[in-house]
């Protein structure tokens, strides 16, 4: 089971955004690969953990699910690894978004995470911006939000949370002035824990990753009894590694689906797909 402070973390946004620079800048390390060109990017999903602050932080750090271009096949994998990765269910969504002017595109964007998360989700959720030092000069992030209907719209149903960083400009500020990364990552880590708070210590979850969860947990007791000398971290990982062979298998195509059902716009049921096997191993 979970620590009472750990929080498990899904980093969403389209390629390009800053995911993996913001997942930097919280662990204060370079452990994921920045998407700092066109043709770059989390092609995986990439789960890392740390201790900060007295809390077991665990990012997971996604492709851009919200990219029109990527294949359906492509998508579902990691898809299904990010919900492998965050079961039974993650404490708080970030939702990246870049400082800049505001497009046809940065609307698309934006009225597909509408479309994909459930009212459920967004309470659970928080609006990051990346690219800080795009901000006028003496201005905040919400001064930049109200500029936009939708902008605003996406903030309030996240419950008016948003933070901004800036991985180039703003990582020797010092942790007193608001575009300091220090400031904002202190920020943002105190919003996860009113999240958390406010969910009653609770997580996210769905029945999907409810089902995940416990055919880990199935998977975890099988791998122990033949693991010699694996650790639990080992036996974990195996776990995972074969629960999400399983549930490709289980699923083929329904990419853009599944991360409907993932964010609780549609369920299982709506599929035909049954989720809790009883007696054949095969499936979920």
């Amino acid at each position: 089971m979970a620590g009472l402070n750990e929080r498990r973390i899904v980093i969403l946004g389209k390629t390009g955004a800053g995911k993996s620079s913001l997942a930097n800048t919280i662990f204060g390390e370079e452990l994921f690969e920045p998407d700092d060109t066109l043709n770059s990017g989390t092609e995986k999903c990439q789960s890392e953990t740390r201790s900060l602050n007295g809390r077991n932080i665990n990012l997971i750090d996604t492709p851009g699910f919200f990219d029109t271009e990527k294949s359906e096949e492509a998508l579902k994998e990691e898809i299904v690894r990010c919900i492998t990765e965050c079961a039974p269910g993650p404490h708080a969504f970030l939702i990246v978004l870049k400082v800049e002017k505001f497009t046809k595109h940065e609307q698309e964007i934006i009225n597909q995470i509408q479309q994909y998360f459930s009212e459920e989700a967004f309470k659970f959720a928080t609006v990051v911006f990346t690219h800080g030092d795009q901000l006028p000069k003496g201005k905040k992030i919400k001064d930049f939000v109200c500029n936009n209907e939708s902008m605003r719209d996406l903030v309030k149903k996240c419950g008016d949370r948003c933070h901004v960083i800036d991985n180039k400009y703003w990582k020797e500020k010092p942790k007193h002035e608001y575009r300091s990364n220090q400031f904002q990552v202190e920020k943002l880590l105190k919003s996860i824990d009113k999240i958390t708070k406010a969910n009653k210590g609770g997580y996210y979850t769905n029945e999907v990753l409810q089902a995940v969860d416990e055919e880990i947990q199935r998977e975890e007791e099988n791998i122990r009894l033949l693991s010699g000398n694996m650790t639990e971290k080992e036996i974990r990982k195996k776990a995972k590694d074969n629960v999400l062979n399983k549930f490709l298998k289980m699923l083929r195509g329904f990419a853009r689906v599944l991360l409907s059902i993932f964010l609780g716009v549609m369920s299982p049921s709506d599929l035909g797909v049954r989720l809790r096997p009883h007696n054949n191993r095969d499936q979920l």
